[in-house]
């Protein structure tokens, strides 16, 4: 369902900028297209972007970590753009299934991995992780959450379904990796249907575990349980999760999401800042992927070989 509704926004702003094009072109004015065609397909992702920093600067309180500079704040804006762009113009919408799961386990002792998305994605977020788990031969699953705009509980059983496929492909239970609302559908599914014995540890990448700033706007269902001291996330909170499995919480000063910073965090979780990454642009981080691939016991050294 995400995938068609991206590629009709994509379809829409293609035709616009070839229309401005065209039109420049008769009137003999090719700088203005060119510089038509880049704004058009900047627009509006790149000052979505960039208001959403002003408030991050404003109102997201960086502790217990350093508040970032300006340079520090326009390089994150960068990156977001850019990989926004190709997050939602090309992954989600055209390549959510070009790289399926992996479930072939090459030896034993090789623990598989479960990618979970976040709000208003798919699995397609993830390719560039599943390509480079695949030549890390690593076992792999990624799930596409849907109704994307629906309950976070209601992702537990689609979580489910993943793990089972990947136990009965490893014989071990997975670790979990979840990004930014994918954490709380993991942790909703561990308070529901999981358990030490179904997985191995849970890792989170700018999740708001203790709601968000700019949840405070949100129309949708899970947008709602992701605010501020929210009933859900208050029941979700009443029973640590950090007792029954080991937690990774990764977040950022600079995650133009998911702020103020700490609200990423857990009491009794390992707490790891990435300093100078923004919300989706976190993925990027090759200090994030080789600390996923050390919780999986794997190789950084990628192959293309396979048995």
């Amino acid at each position: 369902m995400l995938a068609w509704l991206l590629r009709i926004v994509v379809a829409v702003v293609l035709a616009a900028a070839a229309s401005w094009w065209c039109w420049s072109e008769q009137l003999g004015w090719p700088l203005a297209g060119r510089i038509g065609v880049l704004l058009l397909i900047l627009l509006p992702h790149a000052p979505v972007l960039a208001f959403e920093f002003l408030l991050l600067a404003a109102w997201g309180d960086p502790r217990p970590v350093p508040r970032p500079g300006v340079a520090a704040l326009f390089r994150a804006w960068a990156g977001e753009v850019w990989w926004g762009l190709w997050t939602f113009g090309w992954r989600q919408p055209f390549r959510v299934a070009a790289v399926p799961d992996e479930l072939h386990s090459p030896g034993p002792d090789r623990r598989g991995v479960l990618l979970v998305h976040g709000f208003v994605c798919n699995r397609g977020l993830w390719n560039p992780w599943m390509e480079r788990l695949r030549a890390c031969r690593v076992p792999f699953a990624a799930v596409s959450l849907e109704p994307v705009l629906g309950a976070i509980d209601a992702y537990a059983e689609p979580i489910d379904v993943a793990v089972r496929r990947l136990e009965a492909a490893t014989g071990q239970p997975p670790l979990i990796v979840g990004h930014s609302m994918g954490g709380l559908a993991a942790r909703a599914w561990l308070r529901r249907l999981g358990g030490p014995q179904r997985c191995s540890g849970i890792v989170t990448i700018g999740t708001p575990h203790h709601g968000t700033w700019l949840a405070r706007f949100a129309f949708s269902r899970n947008g709602r349980q992701m605010q501020r001291g929210s009933a859900w996330l208050t029941a979700l909170n009443d029973v640590a999760d950090t007792g029954v499995v080991p937690f990774d919480c990764f977040y950022g000063n600079c995650d133009n999401i998911v702020f103020p910073a700490a609200t990423a965090t857990l009491h009794g979780a390992r707490n790891i800042h990435l300093p100078g990454w923004a919300h989706i642009h976190m993925l990027g981080s090759r200090e994030l992927f080789d600390h996923v691939l050390s919780r999986l016991g794997a190789s950084a050294n990628p192959t293309t070989k396979r048995e």
